[in-house]
């Protein structure tokens, strides 16, 4: 969860490094810090907390220097502090690294009876210190780096400098992602193609066991066997990589309004203009299916629980639903008319990456849902459907979780359409609705101030709920993750119909109750918890649309009006209110929106 980057330039490294990390800050914001090699010396600065501190740190105290590599770190071993922060250093060799080392203990047991001491309480730091053992018994850098690398257990991201060598970077992966960019005379490394994307549009994504030797002008690439091996040199899009605000306060906020724009863009991907038929990047025939295992982590996971109705409901297949890091080791049995789906953002989810790795050679087709084309999910599929969100800053996912559940609600329409359980007057009306859907996104979007008025006094709860039924209980529970993530209020989402099971005991005065209702097919049975919430003195936000509110309002604390939409967009159009009720009760609260504490973006540890 970690990010790191490397470069070998022709210019002062040390800003190059730290603006390459404010584009993976994402990944993690407890400290960071750089190494640099000049004049033949290594330098290193760390400093805890966000990446200003580390900035702030380098006018006072530059590092100069042409040479480089940087980490911006999520902890894992050891508590934030300039000692555990990387890079780490072992006399003449730095390291950065994202992932967990597991038999760092092992290790460091063996390199304490050669007499080595340690300093931090960090897995990280065993690495430095076994490469600098091996340099001890006159190995050269690539020779210790790649023994060292051979002695690892567990998930890794590496990258390797060394004191004298001001033009050598040694690189490795096995389980985390690592991008290699090639400029003119420079080279490069980055956790994720948008940190580099200023500095070339030319990317090599490291495979599986890949260990790396750069050069400036020079890329060798060996394999976990030590054979050298070719890997593509892809072109990325400048304009996919951008991370500026666009004038609004959060990313979360410019994210959120984002997503008219981008849902439209999904939605044409799948659905071509004039026609009514779903097309997929690669062939997907339903007829050969009897199942659909779908997997995925935290708002992922709530996109395939919302998937589960559309398929059982539209294509009628069975579906089961799994979090990713119970699936990997329950090991269930999946037969060979069934389709594993995975869906992540950043495609590079560890669970969920090893999940889909579990399915390999079970399943009759691996089907990934992803944001990153080139991420190692997508990679590893055998159908990889992107959802055309762009990037995604502000570590609540929004527009990707849009964009995950239109997707899949085109892809249920597919099975739909291949098993024959819609007419084709049916397909056509929800074909129609999606094509509508980014215009009635716009109109919910406009009801912002309605929207932070109610949060404004969200704010000062202690304890939310969250109820909805059907398509809507998913995301109940997606509206509570969001509230938790950003505004640290405890929030829990419910099925309706299970409040009376025990969450009723929690209901008193001081007990806000979300209530997410669009006027549907059980809105009736919504509305009757709903009165056994305000019966409690529970105070309830009420969102639904206008022929709902005027049925329910009687009593209720606040109003959140939604236009009318087809009832299988609703969890669509209903994300918006959802998100927006926990961005401004962040706001309200005086929060870090973007990067909430204890979090990070893309979780490629377990």
């Amino acid at each position: 969860m970690c990010g790191i980057v490397g470069v070998l330039g022709r210019h002062e490294v040390a800003p190059i490094l730290v603006e390459a990390l404010k584009r993976l800050e994402y990944r993690g914001y407890d400290s960071a810090g750089i190494a640099t090699v000049n004049g033949g010396d290594l330098g290193r600065r760390r400093a805890v907390g966000k990446l200003v501190n580390l900035s702030d740190l380098l006018v006072h105290d530059p590092l100069p220097g042409k040479s480089g590599i940087g980490h911006t770190r999520w902890a894992t071993h050891g508590a934030p502090s300039v000692t555990n922060a990387h890079p780490h250093r072992a006399g003449p060799v730095a390291v950065v690294h994202n992932g967990i080392v597991e038999n760092y203990r092992d290790l460091r047991t063996e390199l304490a009876e050669h007499g080595v001491g340690f300093m931090t309480e960090t897995d990280t730091e065993t690495v430095a210190l076994m490469a600098e053992h091996y340099l001890s018994t006159g190995l050269s850098p690539v020779e210790a780096a790649f023994k060292t690398i051979d002695r690892l257990e567990g998930a890794f991201a590496l990258a390797f400098l060394f004191e004298g060598h001001e033009d050598l970077i040694i690189a490795a992966r096995k389980g985390s992602p690592l991008a290699i960019g090639h400029g003119d005379d420079e080279m490069f490394v980055g956790s994720d193609a948008i940190a580099l994307a200023p500095l070339t549009d030319r990317i090599t994504y490291l495979e599986e066991g890949d260990r790396a030797v750069l050069t400036r002008t020079t890329l060798e690439i060996r394999n976990e066997a030590g054979d050298l091996v070719n890997r593509d040199v892809r072109r990325i899009k400048l304009d996919t990589a951008r991370t500026d605000k666009g004038g609004h306060k959060h990313f979360m906020a410019k994210e959120i309004a984002e997503q008219p724009v981008v849902v439209a863009e999904a939605i044409r991907s799948y659905l071509p203009t004039g026609g009514d038929e779903v097309t997929l990047p690669a062939e997907l025939d339903f007829t050969k299916l009897d199942r659909l295992t779908m997997v995925a982590c935290g708002t992922a996971f709530f996109a395939c629980l919302t998937a589960k109705y559309w398929f059982e409901k539209l294509a009628k297949m069975p579906v089961e639903v799994d979090i990713a890091s119970e699936f990997r080791y329950r090991e269930p049995p999946i037969s060979d008319r069934t389709a594993a789906l995975f869906v992540s953002q950043s495609g590079e989810t560890a669970d969920t990456l090893a999940a889909l790795r579990y399915c390999e050679g079970k399943a009759d087709k691996i089907v990934s849902v992803v944001n990153v084309p080139e991420s190692s999910i997508a990679r590893e599929s055998d159908v990889a459907l992107p959802i055309h969100a762009g990037v995604e800053i502000g570590v609540a996912s929004t527009k990707a979780f849009t964009c995950q559940l239109s997707v899949l609600l085109m892809l249920a329409l597919k099975a739909a359409s291949d098993r024959g359980t819609l007419t084709a007057e049916e397909l056509a009306d929800h074909a129609a609705a999606l094509r509508g859907l980014p215009a009635v996104l716009n109109v919910a979007l406009e009801q912002n101030d309605a929207i932070r008025a109610s949060a404004q006094r969200l704010s000062e709860a202690r304890d939310v709920l969250f109820l909805g039924r059907g398509l809507m209980y998913p995301l109940a529970m997606e509206g509570a993750l969001k509230l938790k993530e950003i505004s640290y209020i405890h929030a829990e989402g419910y099925a309706s119909g299970e409040l009376k099971h025990g969450p009723i005991a929690l209901i008193d005065k001081h007990m806000p109750v979300v209530v997410m209702a669009p006027r549907d097919a059980v809105f009736d049975k919504t509305i009757s918890n709903m009165q056994e919430v305000m019966a409690r003195k529970g105070k309830v936000i009420l969102i639904s649309d206008g022929d709902g509110i005027a049925e329910a309002e009687d009593g209720v604390w606040s109003t959140i009006r939604m236009p009318l939409v087809h009832e299988s967009l609703a969890p669509i159009l209903y994300s918006v209110p959802a998100q927006l009720l926990a961005y401004h009760t962040a706001v309200a609260k005086g929060t870090d929106v973007d990067q909430p504490r204890n979090l990070a973006k893309s979780v490629t540890v377990e």
